[in-house]
This record gives C-alpha cells, structure tokens and sequence, in this order.
C-alpha cells in the first residue's frame, strides 16, 4: 500500500533499502534485526518445512530451528515492484549444512508486501 505524502519511487527506494538490511541481517544471524522489520501480524512462508507461519514468535522460532540444523545465505540480486506495490526480489541462495556441504544452489523470487513501513507478507515464488 502506497503511504500517502510520499511518492511511489521514493517509498520503494525506502523498501528496497529495507530489504537489503533485512538480508544482510539474515546472512549474519542478527534475529532481533530481521524480526522488528515485521509487522507483528506477519505472514510469513515456512520454506523449509511447507505451510505458512503467522507473527514475529512463530517466525522467530522457525529461523532458530532452521539455523539449528543449516547455514543458508541468501543475496539479493534484482529488485523490482509490480502494479499493487509488492517488491519481488530475485536471490541467489546457497543452502549448506553445519558441515559446509551444499545442499541447494539456486535462484529464487521472494516477494514481499509492506504495511505502514512493516514487512506485513512474503512469498516465495519460481523464477
């Protein structure tokens, strides 16, 4: 949703220099980082384990359980935006386990819908 008094280049520069900390936040396990970009209400996909997770705690306790077990990084290498103001980000992610051994190489799209500045929804889409 596009924030009023602000213009819609400017509200997704805003966005995509969100989303750069997010990722950056991610690949460096900073939690509380990643988690106060969320809207406490959060929809949020569990990737690893299939469903969908709902809140910051939920969100939280997957990436605690996630990092427990894998060491993915995730780069951001294109931003766009499309008609209703989500931001698609395609990813190089690279999924090691706790050995280093690569598990998962690939590109992929996350995208993203913000509300009143929060990261409300995320989605992971096929290139």
């Amino acid at each position: 949703m596009h924030a009023p008094g602000i213009s819609k280049q400017a509200e997704f520069s805003t966005q995509e220099a969100i989303l750069k900390q997010l990722y950056e936040a991610f690949n460096t396990r900073k939690l509380d980082s990643l988690l106060a970009a969320l809207d406490p209400a959060v929809d949020w996909p569990n990737g690893w384990e299939g469903g969908r997770l709902y809140g910051r705690e939920a969100v939280r306790d997957y990436w605690t359980r996630q990092w427990a077990e894998l060491d993915p990084h995730v780069t951001p290498v294109a931003f766009t935006t499309d008609a209703e103001g989500r931001i698609t980000v395609e990813v190089h992610a690279v999924i090691r386990d706790l050995n280093a051994k690569i598990l998962a190489d690939h590109t992929v799209l996350h995208r993203y819908t913000f509300e009143a500045g929060l990261i409300r929804r995320m989605e992971i889409c096929q290139p």
